[in-house]
């Protein structure tokens, strides 16, 4: 069954998608396939930083599928100082998990940036998707960094699910309406 098209006409939170899904589970592409109900230029938010070979080949791919009506924003940390600059444009945040990785790592306060996020979010003047890795249907991690990092992105996907419009979940290419 095909998704419904998302409301091209909302903001806010009232204009926000969060699609979750396993690593390789399609959900970014399902994601982008959102945009052609809206105009461009979109806006991608890129949060990955590209650590190694294997990390840039990703990006590049990920890129050459995008095409064109894409302005690329690297953001690794700053996600609401970069959804405010979007201003009105289509804007599709690639991935949330990433950008929970690299606040961890730079020992940034979780939940003030979380309401941070949120906050940005309802100030949006046009849509948003949000895509995002759900890492909490494995076995308990066997660190501390791991099980907090997991206890971490729950949390986030609880609080950003709670406001979106609309929440989806991708499992093998097919997206499942939750919210």
């Amino acid at each position: 069954m095909k998704a419904p098209p998302p409301q091209a006409s909302h903001g806010g939170m009232q204009g926000c998608i969060l699609v979750l899904g396993g690593a390789r589970s399609g959900k970014s592409r399902f994601a982008e396939g959102l945009f052609s109900a809206w105009p461009t230029p979109w806006t991608y938010l890129a949060t990955c930083q590209p650590h190694d070979g294997e990390m840039t080949a990703r990006i590049a791919t990920h890129r050459a599928r995008r095409g064109k009506g894409w302005h690329t924003v690297e953001e690794p940390l700053d996600l609401p100082r970069a959804l405010d600059a979007a201003a009105t444009n289509p804007v599709l945040v690639d991935c949330l998990t990433l950008w929970l990785t690299n606040l961890m790592l730079a020992e940034r306060d979780i939940g003030q940036v979380t309401r941070d996020l949120l906050s940005a979010l309802g100030r949006r003047a046009g849509p948003t998707v949000l895509v995002s890795n759900e890492v909490g249907q494995g076995i308990v991690p066997d660190n501390a960094l791991a099980r907090r990092f997991r206890d971490e992105a729950g949390v986030l996907h609880q609080a950003i699910a709670r406001e979106a419009a609309r929440v989806v979940f991708v499992v093998a290419g097919l997206p499942m309406e939750m919210k």
